[in-house]
């Protein structure tokens, strides 16, 4: 009988505090699995044509940068110009976006601009500012030449412009290299695999 009472006492004690403290079956919520969210899709960005820019100082560089790119396009049946057939070696790339060659690219063909610029020589860079211009993208270049002595790895940066806008950008890594022919031979092989891949 003691022992009645005494779950009797202990039961009510529970039964109170539970609704002192508000706890009910309703207001204990059940932990679940946290949803995954939706992997994002990256399209490609179907290049069809392509007026390339090698934007370095040095004019061997960017003669090999732009041959190099516009072979591989070529070779994957998307219409490509070089921008040295259409400016004299050495001069400068930001007359590009004057009004008169943009309507001779255009009369090519061409409606994407490709610009490709050395970045940096070590592995920490991300793609650019999607917000910029052509005529912007022209002006902020950064003119390394393609190979320095004591580096190890060079960053190339790519960027798409169609109607003066940037719609895609993206960092090519080219490591272990040890010469200037060694970075057109691995920047190219980098590139290869882009081309299938996202363009």
């Amino acid at each position: 009988m003691k022992i009645v009472i005494l779950l009797s006492v202990v039961l009510f004690t529970a039964i109170s505090f539970g609704q002192e403290e508000g706890i009910t079956e309703t207001s204990i919520e059940v932990k679940t699995k946290k949803e995954k969210k939706p992997k994002k899709i990256k399209s490609r960005i179907k290049l069809a044509n392509a007026l390339v820019i090698g934007q370095m100082n040095n004019p061997d560089d960017r003669y090999s940068i732009e041959m190099a790119m516009t072979q591989m396009l070529r070779s994957a049946n998307i219409q490509t110009e070089p921008s040295l057939n259409l400016l004299k070696l050495g001069s400068d790339s930001r007359v590009l976006a004057t009004d008169s060659l943009l309507e001779v690219v255009k009369q090519k063909g061409l409606d994407t601009y490709m610009l490709i610029s050395v970045c940096g020589f070590d592995r920490k860079y991300r793609p650019g500012n999607l917000d910029d211009n052509f005529s912007k993208s022209l002006d902020q270049a950064t003119f390394f030449d393609l190979y320095r002595l004591d580096a190890v790895s060079v960053s190339f940066q790519i960027k798409f412009f169609r109607e003066g806008k940037c719609v895609h950008a993206e960092i090519i890594k080219c490591g272990n290299i040890a010469d200037r022919g060694g970075v057109v031979k691995r920047f190219r092989k980098k590139v290869a695999k882009r081309l299938k891949k996202k363009w």
